[in-house]
């Protein structure tokens, strides 16, 4: 299943790619983000692997996250490896203006055993909570 979500931020892009970048703000702005923790590689860079746990209503779902491409603003890339499911997440800011910024997600999921099953009955879920993390950062961003 591939989608991808759009939103336009009202913040100039260099600012919105800084607020992106810091590990310590995703927990300002992903719901149910309870630790992240660094694995191995360097930080923030290619190759770097990190763990992230989630609470999901009454789910705790463990990823490990591996960065794949960062050439901010024009991408930065990521796998997210989560039991039945393989997500590889591309995200890429465009100046519309000087203060205004738009903020691409492409969602690339692939399922297996009963995650197969979820992904093919609600394929909207997914794309759903994609785009309340992009609502959540862009308040987020628009507050600093």
């Amino acid at each position: 299943m591939k989608y991808t979500v759009t939103i336009e931020i009202e913040k100039p892009i260099d600012e919105v790619v800084a607020l992106f970048d810091n590990a310590d703000n995703l927990y300002a702005w992903m719901e149910g983000l309870e630790s992240f923790e660094h694995l191995s590689g360097e930080p923030g860079q290619v190759g770097a692997k990190s763990r992230l746990k989630f609470k999901m209503g009454k789910r705790d779902i463990e990823m490990i996250e591996t960065i794949t491409v960062r050439d901010l603003p024009d991408e930065f890339t990521g796998t997210y490896d989560a039991e039945g499911v393989f997500n590889i997440v591309k995200n890429r800011f465009e100046a519309i203006n000087p203060t205004r910024t738009r903020y691409i997600s492409e969602q690339e999921f692939q399922f297996t055993g009963f995650m197969k099953i979820f992904g093919w009955l609600m394929p909207g879920a997914f794309r759903k909570q994609s785009m309340k993390y992009l609502e959540a950062f862009k308040a987020f961003a628009e507050s600093q």
